[in-house]
């Protein structure tokens, strides 16, 4: 969920954040090595898929990347470095609270920030109608099918207008029909509010049919085995998925994994 004591909370976005990490390594007290001497430049504005096998420390990039977890050695930077841009974190797991409307469950950020009721509501129902749910602002997560909870944990995010938006693997618990929706959904709304992406992923065709960029990693520690900037349009609809290009960029990215699973 959205860091609760950003400075730019409720502020409208400013366009995406540039994200430098360099020589960056974590290995934690178990001894486990996650990252070994990572380096990688996401632009301002780009929008970044990650893929890997399990466990080789694509959660852990995203979370250091947030702030929530810190490097063992080199230097992770987010923005121009003089204050810290708003940045919102998407889980797996929605995480709503269910005793909650889903109006306060977005509000929730602009809340923990001290913001007015009224103002906050109002950003809130702004925020459900940018995920097509402004007709389930009074229901509670209880009564919203599994893409339904997922979309209001989207728009708990962009509450904040974020400057970076962190998804670790939001959709996988989802049928295919609802993901492919919600795709289009992240999409277009990237390409509105021009916010930096970085996507954690172990679909192919999702982090084809979603990217600009994608980033594969090898085995832990994370390596990177293959950066690949994806050669398909910018505006994208169901039926990219079925044209040749999306099926060369998606034998592309599988045949990085495999790499991966190798080195």
């Amino acid at each position: 969920m959205p860091e609760p004591h950003s400075p730019a909370i409720s502020q409208p976005a400013n366009g995406g954040v540039r994200v430098v990490l360099r020589g960056v390594r974590r290995r934690f007290a178990t001894g486990v090595e996650a990252i070994a001497g990572l380096d990688l430049d996401l632009a301002a504005g780009s929008f970044v898929a990650l893929l890997g096998p399990s466990g080789c420390g694509k959660s852990t990039l995203l979370r250091l990347v947030a702030g929530l977890d810190r490097a063992d050695a080199g230097e992770v930077s987010v923005g121009d470095g003089t204050t810290r841009p708003s940045i919102a974190y998407v889980f797996q797991d929605p995480h709503l609270m269910p005793w909650r409307r889903n109006l306060d469950n977005v509000a929730l950020p602009l809340e923990l920030a001290g913001v007015p009721v009224a103002e906050r509501h109002e950003k809130a129902r702004e925020a459900l109608r940018m995920v097509d749910l402004a007709d389930a602002a009074d229901r509670y997560p209880g009564e919203l099918s599994g893409g339904m909870r997922m979309r209001a944990s989207l728009a708990r995010a962009l509450v904040i207008r974020p400057r970076l938006l962190l998804l670790d693997e939001p959709f996988a618990a989802l049928d295919e029909l609802t993901r492919h929706r919600l795709d289009d959904q992240l999409r277009a709304l990237w390409i509105e509010l021009g916010m930096t992406v970085l996507f954690v992923t172990h679909a192919i065709g999702e982090a084809a049919y979603l990217a600009e960029r994608a980033v594969v990693f090898s085995r832990r520690p994370a390596r990177i085995v293959a950066d690949r900037t994806l050669d398909l349009p910018r505006e994208r609809s169901f039926s990219l998925r079925a044209d040749p290009a999306f099926a060369r960029e998606e034998r592309a990215l599988y045949e990085a994994l495999v790499r991966g699973e190798a080195a």
